[in-house]
């Protein structure tokens, strides 16, 4: 399987992330492994390292809310076709955001930056966390794949909700 990366960088911020394709491609692929799905021959996924101003107009225009967040996911394949989907989607990342969530969760930029590369990609695949179950498979299948690259839980520090959920 071959897979197509396009990363596009609007914040020259990001540099401080070091090397955009390696991060992109590493986080991907493992992501794509504990997934255990089967994607397209040929398939392909946009990546667009943005500013807060920019992830806020496409929060409000696309999903109705007047906020930056941390990354959003524009899937372009329905679950089920994936495996003749040629394109995935897009993810967009805020390096802002990002960027204070990793200093208030006292984790480094390039990791946190990682994490939410898998986690946008994990919602191209059809993973997300509208339930209570739908959070806790998307997070296992997410510390899984930060775990092959070296990375810690990053809900370890969480505080449990009720039922289980951290």
């Amino acid at each position: 399987m071959t897979m197509d990366v396009d990363i596009s960088v609007e914040c020259e911020s990001w540099s401080a992330a070091g090397d955009l394709e390696v991060l992109c491609q590493s986080a991907i692929d493992a992501a794509l492994a504990e997934s255990g799905l089967v994607l397209a021959p040929v398939t392909e996924v946009s990546l667009m390292f943005c500013d807060d101003a920019r992830i806020h107009e496409l929060n409000r225009m696309w999903r109705g809310f007047d906020k930056a967040t941390n990354v959003l996911s524009f899937p372009a394949a329905e679950p089920g076709q994936l495996a003749v989907a040629p394109l995935l989607g897009d993810i967009a990342v805020a390096f802002e955001t990002v960027k204070r969530e990793s200093v208030e969760e006292d984790k480094s930029f390039s990791d946190h930056s990682a994490h939410m590369i898998v986690h946008g990609f994990l919602h191209l695949l059809g993973y997300d966390h509208e339930t209570e179950a739908d959070a806790e498979r998307m997070e296992d299948v997410e510390r899984r794949a930060l775990a092959r690259l070296g990375i810690a839980d990053p809900y370890a520090a969480t505080i449990p909700v009720e039922g289980g959920h951290s």
